[in-house]
């Protein structure tokens, strides 16, 4: 990782990844976003200009670790998820205390509008945390929305619950700009009140023009994930999944209907799947269709899922990934969603041989959970409860 010091903050380009180092005097005067892009050292919303009328400025900053407003950032694709600001109940949508809610629909709002909106649109730089004092990461220049997203899916304002009380907040899509660097000099511009666009880099400079986005991609390389990376960190997230395993200890085949709703949550595009019956499941627990594509034009995938309802050490281990690959036909793939964590051997036999498998485990189900509504322990009894009471005689019944 690059790393720019403290006393090169104020000159310093921005480098996509690069590591830039605030002070270590252990106060809020650390934090080097001051120096380097001129704002004020508060919350995730920190920018130049007004709010309601130009910004000059954006800087969205993350964590990366709040689990109940999970921001991500997918490299493969450029999407960044960012949410608002309205993170407790109590107040409107819009009624946030550094009005960032009112800057994500004001952006969104004005990326829509044509060329002349798009001027409105001011740079929006990301930065994350590193985990050392209050250095951060830049992520990369961003702009709202994604060109493979529909309108209404790039700020979604999303309800949530805490201890009763409902309220929503945005959860924002924007795309990273395949650009590497950002020069001082742009920056600098902007800062001083006279901005220089023509030193803007080229994707941002297009997407103004056109409105076309070029995302930084970054193709994964073979890769699979240990046991660790697997299986949820934080207490609550470790409680949600002892919570599932509790509810359907000893009913595996109501787990196969839990499994594949959290598939559903995966893979939006799932256009139907059947839970086969416990003796004549031939080694599949359901069985399903992937639409790909949309209208008269879409085409039809098949696919097999397999649930275990494991609880670590215990793992999905190479027998039971055999068992559903040697019953995939041609042109198949498959889905396993667990409980627990795939073994190391298995995740990497089906890696290295380039088998069709997606790997559900405990962390990707806290996320799945999380992303789509049932965000804490209480809301995901509350789930299990409603959606896999005990006894249910549906349990044998299709999935639509």
């Amino acid at each position: 990782m690059k790393i720019i010091r403290v006393d090169q903050l104020q000159t310093a380009d921005l480098h996509v990844d690069a590591c830039y180092q605030g002070r270590r005097f252990g106060n809020a005067g650390d934090d080097p976003l001051p120096k380097l892009m001129r704002v004020d050292s508060q919350g995730g919303f920190r920018y130049r200009g007004k709010v309601r009328g130009k910004l000059e400025i954006l800087v969205l900053t993350t964590s990366m670790n709040d689990s109940d407003w999970p921001d991500a950032l997918d490299p493969e694709t450029g999407i960044f998820t960012y949410y608002g600001d309205n993170k407790k109940p109590g107040r409107d949508l819009h009624d946030t205390g550094r009005d960032g809610n009112l800057i994500l629909k004001t952006i969104f709002e004005d990326s829509r509008s044509g060329a002349e909106g798009r001027r409105n649109v001011p740079p929006v730089f990301l930065f994350s945390s590193v985990g050392v004092a209050r250095d951060v990461r830049f992520l990369g220049l961003a702009v709202p929305g994604a060109s493979d997203l529909d309108a209404s899916e790039e700020l979604v304002a999303i309800w949530r619950t805490v201890k009763g009380q409902r309220f929503q907040n945005y959860r924002a899509r924007f795309t990273v700009l395949d650009e590497a660097r950002m020069s001082r000099s742009w920056i600098d511009s902007i800062i001083a009140g006279a901005p220089d666009h023509s030193l803007a880099p080229e994707a941002w400079k297009n997407w103004r023009r056109t409105g076309r986005r070029k995302p930084l991609r970054a193709a994964r390389t073979l890769e699979y994930r240990s046991r660790a990376e697997q299986l949820p960190k934080d207490l609550e997230g470790q409680a949600m999944i002892e919570a599932i395993r509790t509810h359907f200890k000893g009913r595996p085949h109501a787990f196969e209907h839990c499994a594949a709703g959290l598939a559903r949550l995966m893979i939006p595009d799932i256009a139907g799947m059947d839970v086969t019956r416990p003796s004549r499941d031939g080694g599949r627990d359901a069985v399903g269709l992937l639409r790909v594509g949309s209208g008269p034009s879409s085409i039809l995938v098949d696919f097999a899922l397999e649930a275990k309802c494991y609880t670590p050490p215990t793992a999905v281990g190479v027998k039971d990934m055999s068992r559903l690959i040697s019953r995939l036909r041609h042109r198949q793939f498959g889905v396993i969603v667990t409980t627990s964590c795939v073994d190391l051997q298995a995740y990497k036999e089906i890696k290295e041989d380039q088998h069709p498998i997606l790997v559900i485990a405990a962390q990707d189900i806290v996320e799945l959970l999380r992303r789509n509504g049932p965000g804490s322990l209480e809301t995901v009894q509350k789930w299990l409860t409603e959606e896999f009471p005990v006894g249910d005689q549906a349990e044998s019944s299709p999935v639509e």
